[in-house]
């Protein structure tokens, strides 16, 4: 029995094994034979990754994940407060991908025909019911559903056997999508249990949140490239940068890469069943399917294998918003020692450029904190928030410079609380 399978046969505290050269099925490729088309395609899609970390700043987990998300063939879910880049993130990911591609906001009075085609009226009047699906959701292979959570059950039900079997049924008739991945954007977590289903099918979730005030400038300066860029039109004449067609073909392969260190899996069955400790459901159909995504994750960065920096996909495996620090306090500690350990290795969510928009934003808090200006409460608890935010940002890229910088907010922490300003 593999590891997988000794993962998900419930065995108690059987350790789990790696399957051996021996074992493999005929044909599979063992982990270390990525070939030249694999290895091209992942350099394909970090430079999709890279285009987009140029548009939008703070997003590269994000941006990460969706990746990953496309790569697996799985679906991904964006969470946040409305102006917070949700639909712009999928519509730019869109336009760097040569895929066919849908998108609409849905309300509670959508119909299906909006979604699905309209009737083929010419049909009906011979009494078969078909739709004419041609440009619409069942034709498409990228697909981004805005406010996914209010439309109605007649298009939830439709969704479900789309994003799960790829299947999507008319009338009497079933046709097969070509769908790769759907990516669903909320305001909010449903907490309808009719929802539930839906909620499911999308493996994982992140939140897309307002940035924190050292991104200020560095914002505005992006929004307003992006903003002449609509104005322009030059964002409608981007060339894509990675086919579907490519992306499908490592599709296909996948499964030469689901086959994992011994050692990783048992970290990984530790971290289901704290996770599930801590009140978290994660379904065993979610925890199966999370090993393509992290399959995914390594070729996405050209390792033949995966490795614990990987795990920052379980993160973002929550039900609700509550539980996120605590994934974070369950796999923090984790990604802190393989990143300690593996300094040159890829760092998901952070990106060195912010170390220049933490600067800058530090300077401005120096020169506010220790001017000669008397500062009201509001002022003065406002700049130590800012401080709190820049010294978690500097923590999360962990480099010798934003250690050497994280010790210089500390300082002026601890001279402001020693001040005058804070009697």
């Amino acid at each position: 029995m593999s590891a997988t399978e000794k993962l998900t046969s419930g065995l108690g505290d059987e350790p789990a094994t790696a399957p051996s050269e021996a074992s493999a099925p005929a044909g599979v490729v063992r982990p270390g034979a990525a070939d030249a088309g694999v290895l091209r395609l992942g350099h394909q899609l970090r430079e999709v990754g890279r285009t987009l970390d140029a548009r939008f700043l703070d997003k590269a987990e994000a941006i990460r994940l969706l990746l990953v998300t496309l790569l697996a063939g799985e679906h991904m879910l964006l969470v946040g407060p409305p102006g917070t880049a949700k639909s712009a993130l999928v519509r730019s990911l869109a336009r760097l991908v040569d895929a066919r591609y849908f998108e609409y906001l849905l309300t509670r009075f959508s119909e299906p025909n909006e979604l699905f085609g309209p009737v083929d009226i010419k049909a009906f009047r011979e009494g078969i019911f078909v739709r004419r699906v041609e440009a619409m959701l069942p034709d498409a292979e990228i697909v981004f559903l805005d406010e996914i959570f209010k439309s109605n059950s007649a298009i939830l039900n439709a969704l479900l056997s789309i994003l799960n079997e790829r299947r999507f049924f008319t009338g009497s008739r079933t046709m097969k999508v070509p769908l790769c991945s759907l990516f669903g954007a909320t305001n909010e977590v449903p907490n309808d249990e009719a929802l539930g289903a839906i909620f499911d099918r999308f493996l994982v979730r992140t939140m897309s949140e307002n940035l924190d005030s050292f991104h200020f400038h560095g914002l505005v300066a992006r929004g307003i490239r992006g903003e002449i860029a609509e104005l322009t039109g030059a964002a409608d004449t981007v060339t894509p940068l990675v086919s579907l067609v490519d992306i499908r073909k490592a599709q296909a392969r996948l499964g030469e890469f689901l086959s994992f260190p011994e050692e990783w899996m048992a970290r990984y069955k530790g971290f289901v069943f704290q996770i599930r400790a801590e009140g978290i459901s994660l379904s065993d159909r979610r925890l199966v399917k999370l090993l393509k995504l992290f399959a995914s994750s390594a070729i996405l960065d050209g390792r033949p294998n995966v490795d614990d920096g990987d795990f920052f996909i379980l993160k973002h495996v929550w039900n609700s918003p509550e539980q996120i620090p605590i994934l974070d306090d369950i796999i923090g500690p984790a990604l802190e020692r393989h990143h300690r350990d593996h300094p040159d290795a890829r760092r998901a969510g952070v990106s060195a450029t912010d170390l220049d928009g933490i600067l800058a934003e530090l300077q401005v808090i120096r020169r506010i904190l220790l001017g000669g200006e008397a500062l009201s409460d509001v002022q003065l608890f406002s700049q130590l928030r800012n401080l709190q935010d820049l010294r978690a940002a500097l923590q999360l890229l962990g480099t010798e410079t934003a250690r050497a910088v994280s010790a210089e907010v500390d300082k002026l922490l601890e001279g402001v609380f020693e001040s005058s300003k804070w009697a």
